[in-house]
């Protein structure tokens, strides 16, 4: 009985020991699991913050696309004087509301040195073939969901206009980006806006 009783003592001790040694070591392992995950949060609120937003004076990021007619427009070398890089999307309305008086001023701009780029960032092709069927841009077009992420944008219709050496020289957000009146916000056909572009032909 003696014998029983000191195996059974000893058999709960080691069940005791065994399960603080368990215990620690599951600890451990969440200790580790969180301290990756902490890790982890720090890197991506780290990229977001530091995610890169091409502004006014910056050198455009390099791309090469070619366009629904053919044509490969890359940067910087896109072959006018001027790039007019417009990042739109069909179901934007103010991309809608735009594209008649983009495509006007594209059509009048073409032999001056101005190249126009609509790059929409439509993930349904669909959609895509049909607003072109339904507007007809006179400017060069492309469905690409990559080029916008290396500017940083994705609210639209957000537009930068470039030059020959590949430097932003202004990015069209808002109004108060408007090279013209911003009472005329994204109306193509501003006099005061065509004023501007011929400024750097």
């Amino acid at each position: 009985m003696i014998q029983g009783a000191v195996a059974i003592q000893w058999n709960c001790r080691f069940f005791q020991h065994f399960t603080r040694m368990k215990s620690a070591k599951t600890d451990r392992l969440l200790r580790a699991a969180m301290g990756l995950l902490m890790v982890a949060l720090v890197y991506v609120i780290y990229a977001a913050i530091h995610e890169r937003v091409v502004v006014a004076g910056d050198s455009a990021p390099e791309f090469s696309v070619r366009t629904e007619n053919g044509r490969t427009v890359s940067l910087p070398n896109f072959g006018g004087k001027v790039l007019i890089l417009n990042f739109w999307a069909s179901w934007c309305p103010p991309c809608v509301q735009e594209t008649p008086t983009l495509s006007d001023f594209a059509a009048q701009y073409a032999n001056k040195g101005v190249v126009v780029l609509g790059i929409s960032v439509d993930k349904d092709e669909k959609a895509y073939r049909a607003f072109l069927q339904k507007f007809r841009p006179n400017f060069l077009t492309v469905r690409e969901l990559q080029i916008h992420e290396e500017y940083g944008t994705f609210m639209y219709p957000e537009t930068y206009i470039i030059d020959q050496q590949g430097r932003v020289l202004k990015k069209i957000v808002d109004p108060a980006d408007w090279p013209g009146n911003p009472a005329r916000f994204e109306d193509w056909s501003d006099p005061a806006f065509a004023q501007y572009i011929q400024s750097l032909l």
